[in-house]
């Protein structure tokens, strides 16, 4: 017994003080992250390095996942740095997605309170997501104006049926004109031919207006059984695959899903805030899909407990620095 201590004891690292300087850099405080343990900071780390790795790999085809939520704040510019640099091939989101990137292509949102009272807000006809205020005409609004317009352009071409991701490529290219099209995902998405699912397209205001166009057009369909087949045939022709998960829900499980028919994800990465002894998924721990096949047990993988808005800027500006 005291053989295996002593045995375990050396192959240990030893904890380090973080040592802070005036001008440290984000790259350099994650490296001591690794250094000092720390809980969370460790997992920080550790998150970096998986994440390099995964982006290095030129035979990897890696997936990002992520709910609406984030899109609503500054962390959108994160997620579209990642794709306008070509780091990751294939997106998975939800509607919000789309809802959030089109209205902030031509409107604003407004930092606002956790606090605030919210019967007042819906008086003064103003949405409250989390700390974000968002003025009624700023979102529904610009959203259906763009959307139906959208619509009836590629209609008029000639379109009837479409698979949802080739309908949101092609809104990219329809956004071409907005005025705020450098920050928008959807834009960059299109520019370099990153494909764009959502699983869950009429789950929000641009599943609304899709609803509302097929009212007076019943021979126009978006085709979901198309997007399972390209999700299927990305799976099966990659020698690789990692993930990016942040947070959880319908876009969480696509990626994990999907990833299962190919022995698992080979690296990925959650950052979640939610619980796991609930059951639920979003919750679930990386260990967890483990067991379902949906990562590879010889995957490098880790869960990051944490607000995505502060983890995400931390993990991307690390690897902007490496690459």
């Amino acid at each position: 017994m005291e053989k295996r201590r002593e045995e375990l004891i050396s192959r240990l690292p030893v904890v380090e003080d973080i040592k802070l300087s005036k001008n440290m850099t984000v790259r350099e405080l994650i490296e001591e992250f690794g250094k000092a343990g720390g809980f969370t900071a460790k997992k920080i780390y550790t998150a970096a390095r998986i994440l390099l790795d995964m982006i290095r790999d030129k035979e990897s085809t890696n997936f990002l996942s992520f709910p609406a939520a984030i899109i609503s704040t500054g962390t959108r510019g994160v997620i579209t740095e990642l794709i306008k640099r070509k780091l990751f091939d294939v997106v998975i989101t939800t509607c919000g997605t789309l809802d959030h990137d089109i209205a902030r292509c031509w409107r604003n949102y407004y930092h606002g309170w956790f606090e605030a009272d919210d019967v007042e807000l819906a008086k003064l006809e103003i949405f409250r997501l989390g700390n974000i205020f968002i003025p009624l005409e700023n979102y529904g609004i610009i959203i259906e104006e763009v959307v139906q317009d959208f619509l009836r352009g590629i209609y008029d071409e000639g379109v009837r049926e479409t698979p949802g991701w080739e309908l949101i490529y092609r809104l990219g290219e329809y956004l071409d004109k907005c005025p705020g099209k450098e920050n928008s995902l959807i834009w960059w998405a299109w520019k370099n031919g990153v494909k764009i699912f959502v699983p869950g397209i009429t789950d929000g205001a641009f599943g609304y207006q899709l609803w509302i166009f097929m009212q007076d057009h019943k021979d126009f369909k978006v085709d979901i059984f198309a997007d399972e087949t390209e999700l299927d045939d990305i799976v099966h022709s990659a020698k690789r695959t990692g993930a990016l998960i942040i947070g959880g829900g319908i876009s969480k499980h696509h990626v994990i899903w999907w990833n299962q028919y190919k022995d698992g994800l080979d690296r990925a990465v959650y950052i979640t805030t939610a619980v796991e002894w609930d059951g639920s998924l979003s919750g679930a721990r990386t260990r967890e899909a483990i067991s379902w096949g949906k990562i590879s047990p010889k995957a490098s993988h880790i869960t990051v407990e944490g607000d995505a808005t502060v983890i995400l800027p931390l993990l991307v500006a690390y690897i902007l620095s490496e690459i």
